[in-house]
């Protein structure tokens, strides 16, 4: 594509990038990013608008980059002559992989940047060329295609191109930083642009409708077939009298299924499904869109529902084998036979040309119990009393279940948006687990062992055997404290990892318990987190390998299996 001469500079965005850097002040974030928004060209806006925020395409685009790091390195290494020591000094000082080629290429670089300088859509259609790169041969061609925008980068851009290579932007602008550098650029109301982001799930979009049309444009933002909308999200409640007084009494409870949530859009015979996270899965349901097309009574229809992978009697599996199906790209069907799915449906967004979002919940299971025809529906139900919804509660744990969701049945739909009016209530077990080594973390937690490795012990033998990391559950505060603790018990380090002598005993938090090919246990906890340091317990107190071999087998009383 031929760029005009007056074209932005890549650089004015990777300026951008170090001014961002310098503070965490929501205001003067906001300032800077609609100071910069105003002074692009309307072509530029969209890809502008997702490389300031790590992303290449919409979050709905199936496309990706897929650039490792070797690859990074392997042009990294021809466009430098790094001595030993400085790359070893530039591995102490850089946080993160786009600080560490702006550092090799200031200190080690062979040649000047070569002309002319990068544009911003120079670099957004370099980017979807590496994309395109596919199938026999693509990692030459990508890291050609890398090295060619490469050569041509100052370090500083060469930064900022690597950080959106890996989204560690780091510069704590989120969608509603970047949301509100949009409001304020355009001089539009909040609540249209954030409408439309919910709608069109495109910062890039709704920056360009924005800062060109105006309000006008953003208040046609609407949901469409074939447009993957962001899912409502739910809050964690801690009981269920929470839910109760949450929503003043007016509430559904339903099963939360241990699946992949999904989101179906049918025009007759036309049939997508999408993940939470807007990739279109449809090549990996053949069976599912099958189900859809045969069963689905309405012609039309956006409707949400979890996709439970089950056994030959129907029994939930655990989640694992849900992801066996869900990353299947070649011989589908052979998969299709080994796991089974079964697709519970728990809301409607559009059925027939009339769309919900802004109906209330009890009258979008009224749409959907009439649109779903012979499909199953997540089992529901409105409880007059806490005894019924404990009893619920219970009954959702016995059939092998995650937990419920609760939802207040006057809310509306609220895209991308987690509120009060859904709560979940999941069926945590708890673990005391023995840290036996942990990662140096890095971006906000760099400069501290902030990744921990988790063990059970052997109670016959006394080793020490992982069954999962974890770097969540602790505060900024806890990470330094235990960072101090575990340095003065280091045994050894390797790379980023320092090994530690077993002394410090964690409860640990978890949803499952999965059979894992990477620990020598066989065994891996999911959803790990730390509730506590145990300091009332020893390791010889803690649990063992043997605990948790009865706990997983213990989970197929309710849940199914793959023999």
């Amino acid at each position: 594509m031929k760029v005009s001469m007056d074209s932005t500079p890549f650089v004015r965005l990777a300026l951008l990038g170090e001014q961002l850097e310098q503070t965490s002040k929501r205001l003067e974030l906001t300032a800077l990013l609609a100071d910069f928004l105003r002074c692009l060209a309307p072509e530029e806006i969209p890809p502008a608008v997702r490389l300031i925020i790590g992303q290449v395409f919409p979050e709905w685009d199936d496309r990706a980059l897929d650039v490792s790091w070797k690859t990074v390195l392997a042009v990294i290494e021809k466009l430098t002559a790094a001595p030993p020591d400085v790359r070893e000094r530039v591995a102490a000082q850089a946080v993160d992989g786009g600080e560490a080629v702006r550092l090799l290429l200031e200190q080690a670089r062979l040649e000047p940047p070569n002309p002319p300088p990068l544009s911003i859509l120079e670099v957004f259609h370099a980017f979807e060329k590496i994309a395109a790169a596919v199938g026999k041969g693509s990692r030459a061609s990508k890291e050609s295609l890398l090295r060619d925008v490469l050569a041509r980068a100052t370090p500083l851009e060469a930064k900022y191109l690597v950080k959106v290579i890996y989204q560690e932007m780091r510069h704590g602008v989120n969608e509603g930083i970047m949301l509100d550098g949009i409001v304020k650029a355009a001089g539009v109301k909040a609540e249209l642009v954030r409408r439309a982001h919910q709608f069109w799930g495109d910062l890039g979009e709704v920056a360009l409708v924005a800062l060109t049309q105006g309000e006008t444009g953003l208040k046609q933002a609407t949901v469409s077939l074939f447009r993957p909308i962001k899912p409502m999200l739910a809050q964690t409640a801690e009981s269920l009298a929470e839910a109760f007084e949450s929503s003043a009494g007016r509430v559904a409870l339903e099963y939360k299924l241990d699946g992949a949530r999904v989101q179906i859009h049918r025009r007759g015979n036309e049939i997508r499904i999408y993940s939470r996270h807007l990739a279109d899965v449809t090549a990996s349901l053949p069976d599912v869109v099958a189900e859809v097309r045969d069963k689905l009574a309405a012609e039309e229809a956006i409707l949400e529902g979890e996709a439970v992978a089950v056994d030959d009697r129907g029994r939930p599996l655990p989640f694992q084998h849900l992801m066996r199906r869900f990353r299947r790209k070649h011989d589908v069907m052979t998969t299709v036979r080994e796991i089974p799915i079964q697709l519970y449906l728990f809301d409607a967004l559009y059925v027939d040309g009339r769309s919900l979002v802004d109906a209330p919940c009890r009258e979008r299971w009224t749409a959907l119990e009439k649109a779903a025809g012979k499909l199953n529906l997540v089992r529901r139900l409105i409880p007059q009393t806490m005894a019924e919804g404990e009893a619920f509660v219970e009954a959702a744990d016995r059939d092998g279940h995650e937990g419920v969701m609760a939802k207040d049945l006057d809310s509306t739909y609220t895209p991308g948006v987690r509120g009060k009016s859904w709560l979940k209530l999941k069926h945590a077990i708890s673990l005391d687990l023995i840290i036996v080594a942990a990662d140096w973390g890095y971006g906000r937690r760099h400069g501290w062992l902030s990744n921990y490795h988790l063990a059970a012990r052997d109670a016959e033998s006394g080793e020490y055997l992982l069954v999962g990391k974890t770097f969540k559950g602790l505060t900024d505060a806890e990470f330094e404290e235990m960072t101090e603790r575990l340095l003065a018990l280091e045994r050894s380090r390797q790379g980023g990892t320092v090994f530690v002598q077993p002394q410090v005993v964690v409860e640990v938090l978890f949803n499952e318990i999965q059979e894992s090919s990477q620990y020598r246990s066989g065994l891996a906890l999911r959803f790990a987190r730390i509730a506590r340091v145990r300091e009332d317990k020893t390791p010889a107190e803690a649990d063992t390998i043997q605990t948790l071999r009865q706990l997983y087998e213990k989970q197929f009383q309710y849940k199914g299996r793959l023999e």
